[in-house]
């Protein structure tokens, strides 16, 4: 057997390889992210008004007075927190003469609060709006912080090497080698063509 030959074996032995594995490893995370393509393309089919729940509470004044130091910061975000069972991150804190206003976000939530700092009455907005909603936001990355954001670059480079180690695997195709690169070649065309006329 010639080098070439046995370098063609090998490679195509080691793309099949690949292709598979990675296929199998990245299913169910490639299957999110298509039916969740659907769900945000389509959002009016799933989406509803929703109307934010209110709550109303009393802080500790002392708190108030230096709202704007660290400290307070953390004690005030952790009662709301133990209270309301606000687990989303702090998406934004602000402080002024008479009012401290803070916002949490995360995947299809958000809960607003505002602060009276002279007599430590708050009111919370909560807005939880639905397993459809949480999805959707996980797709885009809305909300979902660091960790997330590592998911979807995974991803990204698990969905590139599926593909491109099944491209590499039609080379070895002989049979399937044309009809496939045609079908490419057609897929690339609609979408150019798509794209140029109608959008």
């Amino acid at each position: 057997m010639s080098h070439v030959a046995h370098w063609k074996r090998r490679s195509a032995a080691l793309s099949r390889w690949l292709h598979l594995y990675l296929s199998m490893f990245s299913f169910l995370i490639v299957l999110f992210f298509a039916a969740t393509g659907l769900t945000l393309n389509h959002a009016d089919w799933f989406t509803r008004a929703v109307k934010p729940t209110m709550y109303k509470g009393a802080l500790d004044s002392a708190l108030l007075k230096n709202a704007d130091s660290d400290a307070s910061k953390l004690a005030i975000t952790g009662y709301l927190r133990r209270t309301h069972g606000i687990k989303s991150a702090l998406h934004d804190y602000r402080v002024d003469d008479s009012e401290c206003e803070l916002s949490f976000k995360g995947p299809g939530y958000s809960a607003d609060v505002f602060i009276d700092r002279a007599t430590g009455r708050y009111q919370l907005a909560e807005t939880r709006q639905g397993a459809v909603a949480v999805l959707n936001d996980l797709h885009k990355g809305r909300d979902s912080g660091k960790a997330w954001s590592l998911v979807i670059d995974v991803s990204a480079v698990l969905m590139t090497l599926v593909s491109a180690t099944g491209l590499v695997l039609i080379f070895f195709l002989q049979k399937h080698r044309m009809a496939g690169f045609m079908a490419i070649g057609i897929g690339a065309l609609l979408c150019v063509l798509v794209y140029w006329f109608l959008i």
